[in-house]
C-alpha cells in the first residue's frame, strides 16, 4: 500500500470536519505543558469544538479548493486546529482567553464564516459575547420595562385606597368645569 493511500483517510477526515464548519482557527501549541493542554482540550470539548493536531501537509491537502485554502500560508511549525460547527466565535473566544494565562499558546489565523482573520482579527472577534450571552442580554433589556411597569402597577394597587379617594373628588370637578365650555362651543356653532 502506498503512503498516499494511507494518508488519504486522514485528509478526508479533516475535509469532512471543516466542510460545514462555522469557524476554523489555527494555533501554535508549542510550549504548553501537559496540564495546560489537557485543560485547553477540556474547555474546547465542553464548548462543542473539535481540537486536533494534524500534520501541516495533511491540512493543506484537506483545505485545497475550499474557503480554508487561505490558511495554507499559516501552516508552518506545529499547528493545531480548532473547528466549531455551531458558534462561530467560540474557538477564538476560548483560545484567546486561554492564551492570556498560557503565554506559550499562539493564535496563527482563522476563517470565521468565510472571512480570513489574522491574530489581531481573532483577538477582536474573541471579545464578541456568545450567542447565549447576547440572547440573555436582549431578554433582560426586553424584560426590564415590563418588570418596572409591573412594579409601578403593584405600588399603585397597594396605595390604591388613598390615591382613589383623593382622585375621586378631583375627577368629579373636572367634567363639570368642562361642560360649560362644551355648551358654549355648541352654541357658537348653531
Amino acid at each position: 500500500m502506498a503512503k498516499v493511500e494511507l494518508k488519504q483517510p486522514i485528509v478526508d477526515t479533516i475535509a469532512g470536519e471543516v466542510k460545514d464548519a462555522a469557524s476554523v482557527v489555527l494555533v501554535d501549541y508549542r510550549g504548553l505543558t501537559v496540564a495546560q493542554d489537557t485543560e485547553l482540550r477540556k474547555q474546547l470539548r465542553d464548548a462543542g469544538i473539535i481540537y486536533k493536531v494534524y500534520k501541516n501537509t495533511m491540512m493543506k491537502r484537506a483545505f485545497e479548493g475550499t474557503e480554508y485554502a487561505a490558511l495554507e500560508e499559516h501552516l508552518a511549525g506545529p499547528s493545531a486546529i480548532a473547528i466549531s460547527k455551531e458558534d462561530a466565535t467560540a474557538p477564538a473566544r476560548i483560545l484567546c482567553k486561554f492564551a492570556k494565562d498560557a503565554k506559550a499558546l499562539e493564535l496563527k489565523a482563522g476563517v470565521i464564516e468565510g472571512m480570513v482573520y489574522d491574530t489581531a482579527g481573532l483577538t477582536e472577534l474573541s471579545k464578541i459575547p456568545s450567542r447565549e450571552e447576547l440572547l440573555s442580554k436582549l431578554l433582560g433589556s426586553l424584560q426590564s420595562p415590563i418588570t418596572n411597569f409591573a412594579r409601578v402597577i403593584k405600588q399603585i394597587a397597594e396605595q390604591g385606597g388613598e390615591v382613589a379617594a383623593e382622585e375621586a373628588p378631583a375627577a368629579e370637578e373636572a367634567p363639570a368645569a368642562e361642560a360649560p365650555a362644551e355648551e358654549t362651543a355648541e352654541a357658537t356653532e348653531e
